[in-house]
């Protein structure tokens, strides 16, 4: 978690190096500084557009910064099943952590908006007991380890896709706004991961698909005031592609860091 979130504030610093051209379609508002309406970690530009007239808008960006927790449904239970129960995990460690670095659409007016984003998504699940999750096997499977681990995490990372449906007030006397933002999302398997620390072995990592569902879809909810806000997914098709997993879902809720 540490390295992904020192990559995303490295990113954020040459997204701030290539602002006066890759922001150039940012989405704003005109208001008397003429700055644009983003907020958080958004980069900030200057526009004369004004938001009377329906525009098409996008381009490179970075914001919706997604930072929180992950929890397993199995067959709307928050309870694991005995097929399930190697799974078990510690529910404070468990998290998710995304971000969106594209996104194009179109304006209708200064309260609503409809765009495509492109991002990436992890969810790290902080295994509780000391097993090892097989690679290239037939099935989702572990093996029961002789060792305690100081860290035992399982985790998956996705590109995603999402649609969203934007609504937004006008802005108070501080120059912002409440948002509400919802809408499906579709992701694409990039790989499955062990991390394994112990005093025995030292640090190791595994690499695998490991049988998540190599297409994943569903939806989000978010709602925020300026430039942060909270927000929770749902994924509608099971978590793992194994018939022992059928209907093992999962969600994940937090705050959102970006709002635009």
């Amino acid at each position: 978690m540490k390295r992904l979130i020192f990559t995303t504030l490295l990113v954020s610093g040459l997204a701030g190096v290539m602002a006066p051209g890759a922001f150039a379609q940012q989405d704003s508002t005109k208001k008397k500084n003429d700055y644009s309406d983003g907020h958080g970690i958004i980069i900030k530009t200057r526009s004369s557009d004004s938001t009377k007239k329906g525009r098409f808008v996008g381009g490179i960006t970075f914001t919706r910064v997604d930072l929180g927790f992950s929890r397993l449904i199995d067959n709307g239970n928050f309870n694991l099943s005995p097929n399930n129960e190697f799974l078990d995990y510690k529910g404070g460690k468990t998290s998710t952590f995304s971000f969106d670095v594209l996104q194009f659409g179109y304006r209708f007016n200064s309260n609503f908006k409809i765009y495509v984003a492109g991002g990436f998504d992890w969810t790290l699940i902080r295994l509780r007991d000391n097993i090892t999750i097989q690679k290239n096997s037939p099935v989702l499977t572990y093996v029961t380890e002789p060792i305690e681990f100081s860290k035992n995490r399982f985790s998956s990372s996705y590109v995603h896709i999402p649609l969203n449906f934007e609504f937004r007030t006008k802005e108070n006397d501080h120059g912002k706004r409440f948002y509400f933002v919802i809408g499906p999302e579709v992701s694409f398997l990039l790989n499955g991961k062990v991390k394994q620390i112990s005093e025995e072995r030292g640090k190791e990592k595994f690499y695998d698909n490991y049988h998540f569902q190599s297409v994943r879809y569903g939806g989000t909810f978010r709602f925020g005031y300026g430039g942060l806000g909270l927000f929770t997914k749902y994924y509608f098709n099971d978590m793992f592609n194994t018939p022992a997993q059928a209907g093992l879902k999962n969600m994940s809720f937090g705050v959102t860091f970006g709002l635009n």
